[in-house]
């Protein structure tokens, strides 16, 4: 789903116009990444916790060359995923479909 496809169906689903769909859309992922940059964590009951994690620096290979590369220390975020959700994506037993 790309995010056009996502504000469409938000319009949809609640009967908002696009527009006023975009901007509840924007708003709900430009709060996450204030909260990762403020805090270092968002977590959602039923869809998971994003979390910043320090990448030290590393030697690493340019794939074309196969030279070596020195690939710098950097933030990354991770996404571990709730359990409700991977059973969902699953069909697992009590998951809802």
């Amino acid at each position: 789903m790309t995010k056009a496809e996502l504000i469409a169906q938000v319009a949809e689903e609640t009967g908002l116009t696009k527009a006023a769909s975009k901007g509840a859309v924007e708003t709900v992922v430009g709060n996450i990444i204030k909260t990762l940059k403020k805090e270092g964590r968002f977590a959602y009951y039923g869809l998971g916790v994003f979390e910043v994690v320090k990448r030290k620096k590393r030697k690493g290979r340019n794939p074309r060359t196969n030279e070596p590369v020195i690939i710098k220390a950097h933030k990354a975020v991770r996404f571990k995923a709730a359990k409700s959700l991977k059973e969902a994506v699953n069909n697992e037993k009590g998951a809802k479909k």
